[in-house]
């Protein structure tokens, strides 16, 4: 049944009335109040009640879809999206950061093998080009659904098993060979998904993605991963906190 949030408008404010109704229906989904997958309301039934147009309500509803917040079906209705993961922009890996949030990753291995360095994985790990790394590829799921490809170059000697990595969070494997990361450089950027890595994620074909490219350096400064990394932007974000100086 169709949740009907109470939505107190000021009317007088010069905040517009569709930004009013958004926000009220954004806060009850961060606090809890509106669940993921619960159907709101359709935008007449929501117009009547509040006493605002319907293309008012409409624009609300459809500001919330644009944000990831809500999803409307055709012939369906509209409900909550599913939750988001926040990841701090830190120095540790998805697996511990979705556990410390309460969620439960687990992992495919998509491949794990020996390849030569390309010029850019060998810039980064600061190795002859054609040295032999080891190329790890996996599906990363949070409560079973999916969430990110992660493509992670590392040293041989070093490099955790197929197994290790299933269970395992990459960073803790590497702290267990004396491999601590310790500092590293970052990239995030976006782009839309290719057909195949749309199918892996379960997304539409050229739906949004998060891209992350890192190379963690152990305290010798010694490069010990180089990871490209694909994010779901309708169930993923990065949170950053920022300081004056």
């Amino acid at each position: 049944m169709p949740q009907t949030l109470r939505i107190d408008l000021d009317r007088s404010s010069p905040v517009p009335l569709y930004h009013q109704v958004a926000t009220a229906i954004d806060a009850a989904i961060e606090d809890g109040r509106l669940q993921p997958g619960e159907f709101l309301e359709n935008e007449v039934a929501l117009a009547a009640r509040l006493g605002i147009s319907r293309p008012t309500a409409r624009q609300a509803l459809q500001d919330l879809v644009e944000r990831g917040r809500l999803v409307r079906q055709r012939g369906v209705g509209t409900h909550v999206a599913p939750a988001r993961v926040r990841r701090p922009v830190e120095l540790t890996s998805l697996h511990d950061d979705l556990t410390k949030t309460g969620r439960k990753p687990s992992t495919e291995v998509l491949e794990h093998r020996t390849v030569s360095a390309s010029a850019e994985v060998a810039e980064a790990l600061e190795l002859p080009e054609g040295t032999e790394v080891v190329m790890i590829r996996r599906l990363r799921m949070a409560d079973g659904e999916p969430l990110a490809v992660l493509t992670n170059y590392v040293p041989l000697d070093i490099a955790p098993t197929v197994d290790e990595l299933a269970a395992s969070g990459l960073y803790d494997l590497l702290r267990s060979r004396g491999a601590k990361p310790k500092v590293a450089r970052q990239r995030i950027g976006a782009r839309s998904a290719t057909a195949a890595e749309a199918r892996t994620l379960g997304e539409k074909p050229r739906a949004a993605l998060l891209t992350m490219e890192r190379t963690a350096y152990d305290d010798n400064g010694k490069g010990i991963e180089f990871g490209q990394h694909i994010y779901r932007a309708s169930r993923y974000m990065f949170d950053t906190m920022l300081f004056a100086s």
